[in-house]
């Protein structure tokens, strides 16, 4: 392995040894007789350089896996000279050139994956010699050619084939797919075939009945494929997965595919597929997934689809169905995403749909003729994250129930007949970031509550008959004259506003004086009793015996509550810098002038807020780490609970992606890649070097802070889970909660793990998942939210689907926002960038893969994300100026010679 340059993670420190035997050496095993080397296992190392052509004199070797690396180069020939070899693993890795045809002398080769590389040319005929192939992955490459029929006849024992994501064609000038669907016929083992992505032309014809019965998975989508769907395909009845979206088919949907009964996920969206939705897919009772989106569909729903209990997604927009929504649809109490927009359905939206608690992602009516009130069951929604319920003929007033929709991030009410005022209580849902009641007929005054939400970041509440003033503060700051546009009766200080004119009656002025004269003293009165009562009971009430026992306990200064009191302003809503699931953050100066952030838990959650509180205290005080948040001390009563910390006078990072507020400080790419650097580092501390090992549970760029100097810091472990740590001979992947989380969501949705959806316990590969897909929300600029909602893809599947023949928009738009002065120099630093960007991309993909056993450690992860910084910051790296020269000649450490 000669050719390795680059060992982040030190992993072939005992390589180096000279008193370890060879056979010891990490990713190394031996025959026990002959003590000849049989396997190299050294997948995910972050190990930089090219593939040691020496590798071909080890005539021994059974398995090699270098996947999840960054090799660089061509595969060598010589790797041909392995006869012995069954495992020959490559994937995710920088790999280029053409597959070697000495590969065809690898007779006992049962598992070749060579995915996600840059492969082209052909795939060689000499392949066909390896006869013991089951698994096969060429996929994201960029290989060529007509796809491999004569060669895929040779491996009678193949089970998995993914092609996707190259640029193969089909035969007779990419117009025939018979003859390669044919050499797959007698593969009686073939469960997966993936080849999606390839632009393939050509017809499905009925000899796609004739594949193999033990076919699981079939996936052609993002291809040319045009035609009809043959219902001779129904035959493939042990099929989970069909997936034939995005491309040119027509004609109607097959009735027969209800015959076949084990199918989960069915896509046939973005073709031109026509005719009613058959009834016969309401038998088909495992589906969990139905997107039927982007066609030319037309009639009703079918009521059957109350039978498929089953169902998780339900995506029909985009369509020309008619008639109602069906109320049996509130039957499918495993909804999570029901997606009816752009159609041609009419009204009203039936209470038992309104009422489906199971939806935790979206609810998408909008463009239809829907009509008739909002029904009050909509507060039945409590996870849900977005409605769109826009351009329909909805009418009546908003009920002030949708407070109950406690996870609500975006509410799209616009273009309806809606009338009444705004509920205040909308300006209070914790979530909210974005809010539309544009052309409508609301009335009455725009609730303080909107302009005092931390968290909204989009209004709308144009052409209505809105009337009073709005001020230009608070969530209100970013906003421009369009955001208020045909509301006659509203005044203000938004540029383009007219001014409030104070109207002048002498009357009410006299009475005006009077009742400050004389009701304002006696007002001052009761309220300071009141007052002084009200914190006496407080103070009194365990004062001593809780706050003074925690804080002893837990070793920190006291802070007593009326020194927050003073510190905030009483926690006035001036002071209000950020709000979640258990409570507000407040700033504040105390009075040495120290400038606090205080967390104050919502004690009306009791049992939560108890061991959150306790948790992160407990957590807090044993981790010591510079990108982990400090805690300055507790405060903690019976009927008051609060984590003092440092304030963070950059704020958190969601606030430097997102802008908002006025805020117009632009992060560049140096800035992001040490900031992702410190995030990693925090984090590999939590799992494997504090004295409490930790899992996170939720890591998002809201709980990332910045301070003075943009060094990040971690945040917010109220949902953490302790890790044991005392057996050290265990996976670190071992997670044991506390009794108190045991019912909390472990994180955010677009954040949380897949495998958490199924049951399974918090674990570290959890937050490397979260913090792939943080890195990939970094180079994307999209949260994985607003992914899900326009793509309808997790941000995870939004980026693979384009890797990596599809990334030019993604790279060309992290480069846009992430300029800096250096986009004044040469084509050089241009491709540095870039380089620096795939390789973020490549690492965020690689930290979010399915199988969390495959994720990278966040020790890994750290060293990785160190090496691109170095890459950035390096001292000795020179640049040559070719247009322009920059005033400064020096930027993060690179000298710029002239």
């Amino acid at each position: 392995m000669s050719g390795i340059v680059s060992d982040p993670g030190n992993s072939l420190a005992t390589w180096r040894s000279p008193g370890v035997h060879v056979c010891d050496w990490s990713g190394i095993r031996c025959n026990n007789v002959s003590g000849r080397i049989v396997e190299i296992a050294l997948s995910g190392k972050s190990l930089g350089g090219t593939i040691s052509p020496a590798l071909g004199n080890l005539s021994a070797l059974e398995i090699l896996d270098l996947s999840g690396n960054f090799f660089v180069g061509h595969i060598p020939k010589e790797l041909g000279c392995l006869v012995q070899l069954g495992q020959l693993s490559l994937s995710w890795n920088l790999l280029e050139g053409k597959i070697p045809s000495e590969m065809g002398s690898l007779h006992n080769l049962y598992y070749l994956d060579m995915g996600s590389n840059r492969l082209e040319g052909q795939v060689p005929l000499a392949l066909s010699n390896s006869t013991q192939l089951k698994w096969l992955d060429l996929g994201s490459n960029m290989l060529s050619g007509e796809l491999p029929s004569k060669i895929i006849g040779n491996w009678p024992e193949l089970q998995y084939l993914y092609l996707s994501y190259n640029g193969f064609v089909s035969h007779d000038g990419n117009t025939n797919l018979e003859p390669f669907f044919a050499s797959l016929v007698n593969l009686s083992n073939l469960e997966e075939l993936k080849l999606a992505g390839n632009n393939l032309g050509g017809k499905l014809t009925h000899v796609i009945g004739g594949l193999p019965k033990s076919l699981v998975q079939l996936h052609l989508d993002d291809n040319l494929i045009y035609g009809s769907i043959p219902p001779h395909i129904s035959n493939l009845v042990n099929l989970t997965l069909l997936n034939l979206s995005s491309n040119h088919l027509n004609g109607r949907i097959p009735p027969s595919l209800c015959q076949m009964g084990r199918l989960e996920r069915v896509y046939l969206s973005n073709n031109s597929l026509s005719g009613e939705i058959p009834s016969t897919l309401g038998r088909i009772q495992h589906l969990g997934l139905l997107d039927l989106s982007r066609n030319k569909l037309s009639g009703s729903i079918p009521d059957s689809f109350a039978d498929l209990s089953q169902l998780r997604r339900l995506l029909l927009y985009d369509n020309q169905l008619s008639g109602t929504i069906p109320p049996s649809l509130g039957k499918c109490v495993n909804l999570e995403i029901l997606d009816l927009s752009h159609n041609k359905i009419s009204g009203m939206i039936p209470s038992e749909v309104a009422a489906l608690s199971s939806l935790k992602l979206y609810l998408n009516l909008s463009s239809n003729n829907l009509d008739g009130p909002l029904p009050l069951e909509l507060s039945k929604m409590d996870m849900v994250l977005a409605i769109d319920l826009s351009m329909n003929n909805l009418s009546g007033r908003i009920p002030p129930q949708l407070e109950s929709c406690i996870a609500l991030e975006y509410l799209n009410l616009s273009g309806n007949s809606l009338e009444g005022p705004l509920p205040y209580s909308l300006g209070q849902l914790p979530y909210i970031r974005a809010l539309d009641v544009s052309s409508n007929r609301f009335t009455g005054e725009i609730p303080q509550s909107l302009q005092l939400s931390s968290t909204l970041k989009k209004l709308n509440f144009s052409f209505n008959k809105f009337s009073g003033k709005v001020s230009n503060e608070g969530a209100f700051s970013s906003l421009t004259l369009d955001s208020f546009l045909g509301n006659d009766g509203l005044c203000g200080s938004i540029q383009g506003l007219q001014s409030c004119h104070k109207k002048h009656n002498h009357h009410l002025v006299f009475l005006t004086i009077l009742v400050l004269l004389f009701g304002i003293p006696i007002l001052c009165i009761f309220g300071f009793t009141s007052e002084v009562r009200r914190r006496l009971a407080i103070a009194s009430k365990g004062d001593l015996e809780d706050d003074e026992e925690e804080t002893k306990e837990l070793n920190f200064p006291r802070i007593s509550y009326s020194q927050l009191i003073e510190a905030t302003g009483g926690f006035s809503a001036s002071s209000l810098i950020g709000s979640g699931r258990f409570g507000q953050v407040y700033k504040g100066v105390l009075r040495d002038n120290k400038r606090i952030a205080v967390k104050v838990l919502d004690t009306t959650k009791a049992s939560d807020i108890s061991g959150s509180f306790k948790r992160e205290c407990q957590i807090l005080k044993r981790t010591r780490h510079r990108n982990l948040i400090k805690i300055i001390t507790i405060c903690s009563k019976p009927q008051f609970k609060a984590l003092v910390l440092p304030l963070m006078p950059n704020g958190s990072l969601e606030r430097h992606l997102y802008p908002s507020h006025g805020l117009s400080q632009k992060l560049d790419l140096v800035q992001l890649v040490r900031i992702c650097s410190d995030v990693a580092e925090g984090m590999a501390y939590l799992h494997h070097y504090s004295p409490i090992r930790v899992v996170h549970c939720d890591l998002k760029p809201s709980n990332i802070l910045l301070d003075d100097d943009m060094t990040a810091l971690v945040t917010d472990f109220g949902i953490s889970r302790l890790v044991k740590g005392d057996d050290q001979s265990k996976s670190p992947n071992i997670s044991a909660s506390f009794s108190s989380t045991k019912d909390l969501l472990c994180g955010s949705i677009g954040y949380i793990a897949p495998e958490y959806g199924m049951g399974k316990h918090a674990s570290t590969q959890g937050d490397v998942y979260s913090f792939g897909v943080f890195v990939l929300e970094i180079v994307t600029g999209r949260p994985p939210t607003d992914v899900l909602i326009h793509e309808g893809y997790s941000l995870h599947e939004w980026v693979k689907r384009q890797y990596p023949h599809k990334l030019e928009s993604i790279v060309k738009g992290a480069l846009e926002r992430c300029s800096s002065p250096l986009s004044l120099m040469s084509v050089k630093y241009d491709r540095i960038w870039k380089d620096v960007i795939m390789e973020l991309i490549e690492l965020g993909l690689i930290c979010t893969q399915n199988n969390p056993s495959i994720r990278p450690s966040m020790v890994d992860v750290a060293q990785e994300i160190g090496r691109l910084k170095d890459y950035l910051c390096n001292p000795s790296l020179d640049l040559v100026v070719e247009e322009g020269n920059p005033k400064d000649d020096s930027f993060c450490g690179w000298k710029v010679n002239n």
